[in-house]
């Protein structure tokens, strides 16, 4: 059975948390000795008898207060780091399976989802530990309370014990209600950051387009249920609160009355019933308890929604090594579904070493999801795809990722520097390779302009998006691999730029084998062969001269452009 990221944090963090809960522990010990001890002391000092007693009680009462205040010190620095620490390991863990599980993440969360499950969620579940400690050490303090109560007088007790079960039912309802609107609250701030963040992605188009009112509305459409969850949670714990406020000085009121008569009738002492009275606010202590189930009511919520992360699979990945080859990329019988349907059926199709393949198709074709597929940066649910005769799932990770190389639409650039951006992929690349890699993408022209050239900080270089998808085709000519496979990596290119950038593709690229989405004719002109995807199947393998007499060819060009 696999273990919830709370489990985990728990298991992680469970030698710090135990050192919390034993700190709290003695402060609450220190806490419930106290008013025995003035009890005591009180005593001493109206009967003026035993002065050296008096003394010595009234050095163990300083002696408690300091105890408390230093376990209390302790307990806060400790929850501080325990909380940072299992937080931080959280999100590493997170983050490690949000990159193992690949592009699937973005795919079923969104990509502000998961920024809020890595980020809020993580750091509320990162709390568990802690909050598990204070609880544990928040209920020793009334139960504590309870049996010194007993100890001082079994009637105070048993007065007390008739309202416990109304404070004990009182917890659970609000358990049981909070945990319902947390995990509600948390659904609908997923809401408002999936929008926010695809917002920002793309805040220049909503200002040129003068929509920042709609799209601010269309962020903002689950504010009202926020807020009316937010409310609810508010209610629920003020709810709580006033039924705490007022059962609890009842039951302190009835145990001070009950202990005033037995004080009355000689049974009790002046001290005794001091500290009866404090033991009966310790006993009481609702606040303190309703505010750690709070805690761990959010931190358990939270823990659901990043156990959501956790639970995506990874690839996984095998043993073998490429073998020396020109880099033949084979699908057989390669199905795949997507959103409830089949996007891709039965494919069969064979890219020979060394050469260069278009995949054309109208939108929705399934053409990246092919390029995803014979990149493995997606499985297939069907079907086998293999590079030189090897399936992509049996080689192990660094044998395919410097089998194949990438160059999307929108590239993410990674690194310090321009030349750390074009080198990424290829770590043992020189500058002589960066550059060259550079020259062939049509990148070499801007970026010596830039103030320090190939060493100008990522940061201080606004690039356009045809400049960034140069450098992001630049990065992956400079890959090391046997294939590369271009996604419409020349759509924010001009057209004398695509011509040239699309010539050194196909001819200056070695011996690879080059896959390329197609979505201008001249790109699928200069290919050796053109697959015609239709209908999740391949239509047509033929070179574009001969696909390009048919109507049906050409309109999948015109939708594109269209």
């Amino acid at each position: 059975m696999t273990k919830t990221s709370g489990q985990s944090a728990m298991r992680y963090s469970a030698l710090p948390a135990a050192a919390l809960c034993a700190v709290t522990v003695c402060g609450s010990a220190a806490a419930l000795i106290l008013p025995a001890a003035l009890g005591r002391t009180l005593d001493l000092l109206l009967a003026q008898q035993d002065r050296s007693a008096t003394a010595r009680w009234t050095l163990l009462c300083g002696c408690l207060l300091a105890a408390v205040a230093l376990c209390d010190a302790l307990q806060t620095w400790l929850t501080g780091t325990t909380d940072a620490r299992t937080t931080a390991w959280l999100r590493r863990r997170l983050i490690r399976r949000v990159l193992a599980a690949g592009p699937a993440t973005a795919e079923r969360f969104g990509v502000g989802d998961v920024v809020a499950r890595c980020t809020g969620n993580a750091a509320a579940a990162g709390t568990a530990p802690a909050s598990v400690a204070a609880l544990l050490a928040a209920l020793a303090t009334p139960i504590g309370a309870v049996v010194a109560l007993g100890l001082t007088d079994p009637w105070l007790m048993g007065v007390y014990l008739l309202g416990a079960p109304l404070l004990i039912a009182l917890l659970r309802a609000f358990t049981r209600a909070g945990t319902d609107c947390l995990a509600r609250y948390q659904q609908a701030q997923a809401a408002i950051a999936g929008p926010l963040a695809e917002a920002v992605g793309g805040a220049r188009t909503i200002a040129a387009a003068g929509t920042q009112a709609r799209e601010s509305a269309r962020i903002l459409r689950a504010l009202p249920e926020l807020s009316r969850h937010g409310h609810r949670m508010w209610h629920i714990q003020g709810r709580a609160t006033a039924q705490a406020s007022a059962l609890v000085p009842l039951l302190q009121t009835v145990v001070v009355a009950v202990g005033g008569l037995r004080l009355a009738g000689g049974r009790l002492s002046v001290g005794d019933l001091l500290a009866a009275s404090r033991y009966a606010v310790l006993a009481a202590g609702i606040g303190v308890i309703v505010s750690r189930l709070d805690a761990l009511v959010r931190a358990r919520t939270a823990a659901a929604r990043t156990d959501a992360l956790l639970d995506l699979p990874s690839l996984a990945y095998g043993s073998r090594r490429l073998p020396a080859g020109p880099g033949r990329l084979e699908l057989r019988g390669v199905s795949v579904a997507r959103g409830g349907g089949t996007v891709l059926r039965e494919l069969d199709l064979v890219v020979p070493g060394g050469t260069s393949l278009a995949v054309v198709g109208r939108s929705g074709s399934g053409k990246s999801l092919l390029a995803a597929v014979a990149g493995r940066l997606a499985d297939p649910d069907r079907g086998v795809v293999t590079l030189d005769g090897v399936p992509l799932d049996e080689l192990d990770r660094a044998a395919l990722r410097a089998g194949i190389g990438y160059a999307f639409e929108r590239p993410a650039l990674f690194g310090e520097t321009i030349a750390d951006a074009i080198g990424y992929a290829a770590p043992e690349a020189d500058l002589n390779r960066v550059t060259a890699a550079a020259r062939a993408a049509c990148a070499d022209g801007f970026v010596k302009l830039l103030p320090h050239g190939y060493r100008t900080p990522l940061t201080d270089a606004p690039l356009s998006g045809g400049e960034a998808q140069r450098l992001g085709l630049a990065r992956a000519f400079a890959h090391a691999g046997r294939l590369l496979i271009l996604d419409d990596a020349t759509s924010s290119l001009d057209t004398v730029t695509e011509r040239h950038v699309t010539g050194a593709l196909m001819h200056h690229t070695g011996d690879r084998t080059r896959l390329v989405i197609a979505h201008r004719a001249a790109t699928a002109a200069r290919a050796d062969t053109v697959a015609w995807l239709d209908g999740g199947r391949i239509r047509a393998l033929a070179p574009h001269r001969e696909l390009w007499r048919l109507p049906e060819y050409r309109a999948a060009f015109a939708e594109e452009d269209g």
